[in-house]
């Protein structure tokens, strides 16, 4: 009996080996993601809470001129060796919420929902992603600009043109707005198609809100914790931040690197083609980069890739970024 059911079982083997393929049962393919999961993350600067959140990121075509200084295959070729495409420039962009245990506060607000519609979702994520990192718009006590470029101002709105953070102080550098909406200094701009595009907008985003800022000087606490440095160059009042509680630092640094990033931190002496002072950009980059050097201080870079929490060292001539470790926990 025992020789009979071995039998028989090695038979049922040998068949099922024989099976045709067609005949094995079927199963679903899962279909391909077309989203990614909202972009947030968070460390902590001692008792102050940092959270990155994600306003998306751009991949363009990139326009000869868009290092100043340096030919299109100087360029081309930073770009092949970081494995990118030569001819386009891929750009991130990162605001960041600041809890100090006091106040919530806001540094620069991304594309804004209009250019969410626009480009279906792949920036303006700003307010998406704030809801999902658990925060209410509606509770921020403070909302600071650091310049008046559309990715760090548009995002002041809402989809309905209203304030975004209606219960919000709107803090703005006093040199940026003294530039900007100064009626001379516009007339000055007249063919140069960046300088007018950014004159219209910062009044169409302001003129939205009435106008209802709070300016604000370099070297100032202008919140707690929260210590702005004067960082001209890239626009006339461009401002960087120093994050300080207990004996943590972080330089908040903006936009002393902008665009694609990477190859201002690399070659600190190109010039972006957004940058409206550009000696005084390369002044302020190599100044700052040094001071954090000197300090040991890490930086959240606006433009760096997500979650763009990095510390800077000397390289050759130039300088490099070294990511801070993804941390699971808090």
């Amino acid at each position: 009996m025992t020789e009979l059911t071995r039998r028989a079982a090695l038979a049922g083997v040998a068949a099922t080996t024989l099976m045709p393929l067609s005949m094995t049962p079927a199963r679903a393919n899962a279909p391909q993601a077309d989203k990614q999961a909202p972009s947030f993350y968070r460390y902590n600067v001692g008792t102050h809470q940092i959270t990155v959140v994600c306003d998306g990121v751009t991949v363009v075509s990139r326009p000869d001129n868009y290092v100043a200084n340096a030919s299109k295959d100087e360029v081309s070729k930073v770009f092949a060796d970081n494995y990118m495409p030569a001819d386009k420039a891929t750009q991130s962009y990162s605001p960041i919420v600041v809890n100090t245990g006091s106040k919530l506060v806001v540094i620069d607000t991304g594309l804004g929902p209009t250019n969410f519609e626009q480009s279906k979702g792949r920036v303006g994520q700003f307010q998406t992603n704030l809801a999902a990192a658990g925060i209410d718009r509606n509770s921020v006590d403070t909302v600071i600009i650091s310049h008046f470029h559309g990715d760090h101002i548009n995002g002041l709105l809402a989809a309905d043109n209203k304030s975004a953070y209606p219960n919000a102080e709107i803090m703005v550098p006093s040199a940026e707005w003294k530039f900007w909406m100064d009626d001379g200094e516009m007339s000055k701009g007249t063919g140069n198609p960046i300088l007018e595009g950014n004159f219209k907008n910062a009044r169409r985003v302001f003129d939205a809100l009435g106008r209802k800022v709070t300016q604000y000087d370099a070297g100032k606490e202008i919140a707690p914790g929260i210590t702005s440095v004067a960082s001209p160059g890239h626009t006339p009042g461009h401002t960087s931040y120093i994050v300080a509680s207990g004996s943590d630092k972080l330089l908040v640094q903006v936009d002393i690197t902008a665009g694609a990033a990477f190859l201002f931190v690399k070659n600190p002496d190109w010039q972006l083609l957004f940058d409206v002072d550009k000696p005084l950009a390369v002044q302020t980059r190599r100044k700052l980069y040094d001071m954090a050097i000197a300090e040991k201080m890490p930086i959240q870079a606006f433009h760096a890739g997500f979650p763009g929490h990095v510390r800077v060292e000397k390289d050759g001539n130039g300088y490099r970024w070294v990511p801070a470790l993804w941390n699971t926990s808090l």
